[in-house]
């Protein structure tokens, strides 16, 4: 959900976070607008309330903030995302029916544009390292181009705007073809393109529940605080069991961290922070190829590509994620503690 905008002494920025929420939300609701009209759409109505909920926290959280206050706001949502996990849960969002081009338009589309399809996905991390890396700080008279809070995400978003421009360069299409075809592959990924913005709001919840006071509670009934290699190795399969839980190393990020990391490792074993949080998030994501829950990661492609095997995807990656966690606790216990 956009948050308030009571950050004292930022900057102006015209990329700014509360920028990219309403540009979210606009296109958001383009695809509601457009499932609306779609009249061959079996589910067109549930689709559209499902997306409509998602596409109004971003659109209109700030304003409901300023005119309503944080309590009913904050009530509002929490209602709104228990509706969308019901009409999800039902089954009651699904794809609709689409204009695409013919097997042989594709296929003339494909010979015309050749490898150059490729370009606007590589020019998305490229675009983005530069501006974060050399135009962070440009400004005109004391406006900033990206948020100086947000900076990554900022620079993402220009990086995103720069491939869909190339994009259209390359396809001779338009900006409203490009909302439209949006909605396909929205349809086609459904519940799943919202479930990581889910799992982090769920991770900040587990903070305020205080779970990693219990998992740290947890952990001395069973492990001696002295012995350090048992530590790193249940911080980092604990991370890649918890992400396989939640679906989302981010959600189990602040709750491993909080309750084995930083007690036991950081302030009781000396670690330095930085490379030991950044190896416990790499043992996160080794969960994330093992995991169902990972569905816009795992079940999706498997269905874009039309395996067999839903779990294809996931079979393939678990011996890789297992060499992986491995070297992660060999590196985190033989590298960060240095003494």
């Amino acid at each position: 959900m956009s948050a308030p905008s009571n950050v004292v002494n930022t900057p102006p920025a015209i990329i700014s976070i509360e920028n990219i929420y309403l540009l979210i939300g606009f296109v958001v609701m383009f695809l509601v607008m457009r499932t609306l009209q779609d009249k061959g759409h079996p589910k067109k109505y549930s689709t559209a309330l499902f997306w409509l909920l998602f596409g109004n926290v971003f659109l209109f959280g700030d304003l409901s903030i300023s005119l309503l206050g944080k309590a009913i706001t904050y009530q509002w949502v929490g209602v709104s995302v228990m509706v969308i996990a019901l009409l999800a849960g039902f089954g009651r969002v699904s794809i609709g029916t689409y204009d695409t081009p013919s097997d042989e338009a594709k296929s003339h589309s494909a010979e015309k544009i050749g490898n150059k399809l490729f370009m606007p996905a590589v020019m998305i991390p490229i675009v983005t390292v530069i501006c974060t890396l050399l135009l962070g700080d440009l400004n005109i008279d004391g406006w900033y181009i990206f948020d100086q809070r947000h900076l990554t995400l900022a620079s993402l978003t220009l990086a995103c705007s720069v491939a869909l421009l190339i994009g259209w360069k390359f396809t001779s299409g338009s900006p409203i073809r490009a909302l439209t075809e949006s909605r396909r592959l929205v349809d086609s990924i459904g519940w799943a393109a919202i479930l990581p913005q889910m799992l982090a709001m769920l991770g900040g919840v587990f903070i305020v529940a205080q779970t990693g006071t219990a998992i740290q509670d947890l952990v001395t009934l069973f492990i001696s605080p002295d012995n350090r290699f048992m530590l790193v190795v249940l911080y980092c399969v604990g991370m890649a069991l918890f992400t396989m839980i939640m679906g989302n190393a981010f959600a189990a990020f602040p709750v491993m961290t909080a309750g084995i990391a930083v007690p036991f490792l950081i302030q009781g074993h000396g670690a330095s922070a930085a490379p030991l949080v950044a190896i416990g998030m790499y043992s996160g994501y080794c969960g994330t190829l093992m995991t169902p829950m990972a569905a816009n990661f795992n079940i999706v492609p498997a269905a874009l590509l039309d395996l067999k095997d839903k779990y294809q995807v996931i079979k393939v990656q678990i011996p890789t994620a297992l060499t992986l966690l491995a070297i992660n606790i060999l590196l985190m216990y033989g590298v960060i503690f240095n003494d």
